[in-house]
């Protein structure tokens, strides 16, 4: 099955990539996204050269994505701990009902 071929714009360089059929959408959203990430970092204007500027927005984005995943799962955990007090409630109501 061929994949189709989406062409993205990254520091007004062209790509064309290869894409799993209804996943377009996505990855034009992600080259905008790194796009933006990398016009920032080249307009700070500390950082020169195409690589290292692709390699700092790498880190940012990796960083961020890391970042994102242990605040869920921290979120998951304080879930987790509050179903088990709202259980632990509920079995005790229903014992002093059942009284």
């Amino acid at each position: 099955m061929d994949k189709p071929t989406v062409s993205v714009d990254i520091l007004g360089q062209n790509y064309k990539i290869n894409c799993p059929k209804g996943h377009e959408a996505d990855l034009k959203e992600a080259a905008e996204y790194l796009n933006g990430q990398m016009r920032e970092i080249k307009a700070s204007g500390k950082v020169i050269g195409l690589e290292k500027i692709a390699v700092l927005a790498a880190l940012n984005i990796t960083h961020d994505m890391l970042s994102g995943r242990k605040y869920a799962r921290s979120n998951e955990q304080q879930l987790r701990e509050l179903t088990s007090q709202l259980d632990a409630a509920l079995t005790h109501q229903t014992k002093l009902v059942n009284e």
